[in-house]
């Protein structure tokens, strides 16, 4: 089964979520304000998609650190602290993944 990482408040992932329900997807949602994320899953994701992609530079977590915080950060730690900067949504379906919403290359990647 699909399953949809990310946290419920956020646009992007309310248009994925509408998105799969119009096209009648079933999907399991991992929120990680409630769950969290365990450590053996950031690092997939990191390992499939890389940091730069998992990484979410343009929110505002990200925005608000220093410079000097973010020359010195290490992603790993800082995404397992601070989730909202995880970027969204991350589908998972039989050992891929895909990162953000973009509905044409989505459509692609789930017929794939």
């Amino acid at each position: 089964m699909l399953t949809i990482y990310g946290i419920p408040a956020c646009n992007t992932m309310k248009k994925a979520f509408d998105y799969l329900n119009e096209k009648g997807i079933p999907f399991a949602f991992h929120n990680y304000k409630k769950s969290g994320i365990e450590a053996a899953q950031l690092r997939y994701f990191i390992e499939q998609l890389g940091e730069e992609t998992v990484l979410n530079k343009q929110g505002s977590t990200y925005r608000q650190l220093s410079d000097a915080e973010k020359t010195n950060l290490n992603v790993f730690t800082f995404l397992q602290e601070k989730t909202s900067a995880i970027k969204r949504p991350i589908f998972v379906l039989n050992n891929r993944c895909f990162a953000g919403f973009k509905p044409e290359e989505l459509d692609t990647w789930l017929t794939t």
